[in-house]
């Protein structure tokens, strides 16, 4: 979900750059450098304050519990990791003063870390990823990111997670305090990509214990070395500010001097809001895509979010009915998605019969999109899909089957659930489907309990590689909260890390190879690839729009009136 959320390729595309960086307004560029002036001809100062919303609550910001898209997208304005996305998506220095030196075989990477400070006046040093990491790491702590980020990534960290070995032998070492050694368990392609995601930032261990339970409660309980600072956030309230952070390193490059941000969950309220020039920013649903079409402030983009069913084949330590293969694959096929992404969407989204989004993954050798290699599967067929029923719930010794759709309480979220409960009511005889509608926080404690029947999930890449969506469902994985086990996938996925790791074109192939698989078990059901269709007012220039890990950076931007 993005909730996560979550996810570079061995070389990055400049095409998709070009495609994904989504930085509004940049026709008008020429004209705006130009200012604005008065009757004098001298350029007017303009108010650097920015006026935007989130569809959710923060559900935290304690970069160690980050897994959600509104919690990572607040942390990415405030804190700031070795490296973050710069302005066409690629990693870019942020602690780090210089680009790592790393050793023969590509397995320890030494930063150093430049001179700057926290919001509080303190250095940051080395110790402060140091201590952060191992954090995340130590089983204790319970975070939902540890294992599946750093496993099999940093040194040593698969077995801290299990509680074989201490949070202490994590390959990650402050060599002095602006010298940072992090060992790797084997070469990695993005892990560049990886340091600028807000697990992997940094913590000042000496004001984190200093608060004890109440850090990262509200604003003011923390400390910041990112952009902007957050206040008037008290830890469930519906609005938050940043505002510039003077003990930035970079606090020359920031313009905006304070963003207002508020939770809006119902389109027509943001497009409201727009309108009467409250906010500067909409994303609009369907109805009002067809609305604004003509409207010179739209524009839409394509992102490699996938939104799919999870199937939950064990819920409450019992198997599921969706422990039945043909049962997923009779709901899989059941969905008319072309329908759905043109009525109920119509922002541009696109029908996914995939895991891998398109545009998104490059063959190393070839360049083709993984989407080339693999193509569509598992296509809306109804007659297919009512033979898998029938002989599914012959199967489970039944004529009818009650499940449970989990979904969020956004008006685009209702409105979808209530297309597939009547898709899959009228498609599938027998079938009877109650909605449970819920706010997200509540949504992923649900996911965590593995307490749900079908869930509509969406996966925002955290990294740009298939990794970071093919290692969702490896047996036991952290992000695997429904049951799945194929022991060929997880070979697959395993060896990708591993003994391929260095061998590009193969581990290209098992990753394609994987996503049949996961495909042919109906494991999921993919939905639709994400697009978005937004209002953004000219005035605001370089809001950049990221297509993997966090999804806006404000460093940037500016107002130009």
């Amino acid at each position: 979900m993005k909730k996560s959320k979550l996810l570079l390729l061995l070389c990055f595309s400049l095409v998709l750059s070009m495609f994904l960086s989504a930085c509004y307004g940049k026709d008008e560029e020429k004209a705006s450098n130009e200012g604005s002036k008065g009757d004098t001809g001298t350029k007017t100062k303009t108010e650097q304050v920015l006026n935007t919303y989130e569809t959710a609550e923060i559900p935290t910001m304690n970069t160690i519990m980050a897994q959600d898209a509104v919690s990572l997208n607040v942390m990415n304005q405030v804190f700031e990791g070795l490296m973050r996305l710069d302005k066409d998506n690629k990693p870019t220095l942020g602690m780090a003063a210089e680009e790592p030196q790393k050793n023969e075989d590509g397995t320890v990477y030494t930063f150093k870390i430049r001179d700057a400070k926290w919001s509080n006046g303190t250095p940051v040093t080395a110790n402060d990823f140091v201590y952060a990491w191992q954090q995340t790491i130590d089983p204790k702590n319970a975070t939902p990111y540890g294992a599946y980020m750093m496993g099999g990534v940093i040194k040593n960290a698969a077995e801290i997670g299990e509680g074989k070995m201490a949070p202490d032998q994590l390959g990650v070492k402050a060599i002095d305090d602006k010298t940072l050694e992090v060992t790797l368990e084997r070469p990695v392609p993005y892990f560049l990509s990886l340091m600028t995601f807000p697990i992997f930032y940094p913590q000042n261990q000496e004001f984190v214990e200093s608060k004890g339970d109440q850090y990262a409660t509200n604003s003011d309980n923390m400390i910041y070395n990112g952009p902007f600072t957050l206040s008037d956030w008290n830890g469930t309230g519906l609005s938050w500010k940043y505002k510039k952070n003077d003990s930035y390193w970079d606090k020359d490059t920031v313009q905006l001097t304070q963003v207002n941000v508020n939770v809006v969950k119902e389109t027509g309220t943001a497009v409201n809001l727009y309108k009467t020039g409250k906010v500067d920013r909409a994303a609009l649903s369907a109805e009002y895509v067809t609305q604004y079409e003509n409207d010179p402030d739209l524009n839409k983009y394509l992102e490699p979010t996938i939104f799919w069913f999870k199937f939950n084949q064990e819920r409450t330590g019992k198997k599921t009915a969706l422990a039945n293969k043909n049962i997923r694959m009779a709901l899989s096929l059941a969905v008319d998605k072309q329908s759905m992404v043109d009525t109920v969407l119509a922002n541009g989204s696109v029908v996914a019969n995939y895991e891998v989004p398109k545009e998104f993954a490059f063959n190393p050798e070839s360049g083709d999109d993984f989407r080339k290699g693999n193509g569509d599967m598992n296509e809306y067929n109804l007659d297919k899909a009512k033979e898998y029923w029938k002989k599914g719930l012959e199967e489970l010794g039944t004529d009818k089957l009650d499940l449970e759709i989990l979904g969020g309480d956004s008006e685009v979220s209702k409105n979808m659930d209530a297309y597939f409960k009547n898709q899959l009511e009228k498609n599938l005889e027998g079938l009877s489907i109650k909605l449970k509608e819920v706010p997200f926080k509540i949504r992923l404690d649900l996911d965590t309990k593995q307490d749900y029947d079908i869930q509509v999930a969406g996966w925002g890449p955290d990294y740009q590689d298939p990794m970071t969506f093919s290692d969702l469902f490896v047996t036991g994985g952290s992000q695997n909260k429904m049951g799945y086990s194929n022991p060929e996938y997880d070979k697959l996925i395993s060896d990708a890390k591993t003994t391929l790791a260095t061998d590009p074109q193969a581990r290209w192939e098992a990753l394609q190879k994987a996503e049949k698989i996961l495909m042919d078990d109906a494991a999921i059901s993919p939905l639709y690839q994400r697009a978005k269709a937004v209002l953004q007012q000219k005035y605001v220039k370089d809001l950049y729009v990221h297509p993997f890990g966090p999804e806006f950076s404000y460093k940037w931007t500016h107002i130009e009136k």
